[in-house]
C-alpha cells in the first residue's frame, strides 16, 4: 500500500531543494524525518512538512494504525514551479532579471511489512 503527497509552488529553488531530498532518498520516514528535523537548510522544512503529509495520507488509508517505522520514502521527487521575475535597476537606465524559482515537492509512501532492527 501507498499514499503520496504533493507541495506545489514552494518558494525554494529545486537546485537546493534537491541536495536535502538526496539525503533522506530511499530511508524509512522515521529516519528521513529526523535527518529533516536536525538539517539546517531551508528547503527541509517543506520537505518534511511534504512527508509527514504523505505519511499520514498513508496511515488514514489503513485500518490499523501504522507506526513511522513500518514505512519507507518510495519516492522522492523535486520539479521545478513557476519561475517570478522581477526587475532591479541598473546604471544608465538598464535592467537586470531576477528569478525567484519555485518548486513542487512529490512525496510517495509505501508500508513495509517488518521494521529493519
Amino acid at each position: 500500500m501507498e499514499a503520496r503527497a504533493i507541495a506545489r509552488h514552494v518558494r525554494v529553488s529545486p537546485q537546493k531543494a534537491k541536495i536535502i531530498a538526496d539525503l533522506v532518498r530511499g530511508k524509512s520516514v522515521e529516519k528521513a524525518l529526523e535527518i529533516l528535523k536536525f538539517s539546517k537548510r531551508y528547503a527541509a522544512k517543506p520537505i518534511q512538512k511534504t512527508v509527514m503529509s504523505a505519511m499520514h495520507n498513508l496511515a488514514g488509508m489503513s485500518e490499523h494504525p501504522i507506526e513511522p517505522a513500518y514505512m519507507d520514502l518510495k519516492e522522492i521527487r523535486i520539479n521545478e514551479g513557476k519561475t517570478m521575475y522581477r526587475i532591479r535597476a541598473r546604471a544608465q537606465g538598464r535592467a537586470y532579471r531576477i528569478r525567484k524559482r519555485s518548486s513542487h515537492i512529490i512525496v510517495v509512501v509505501e508500508h513495509k511489512e517488518e521494521a529493519e532492527s
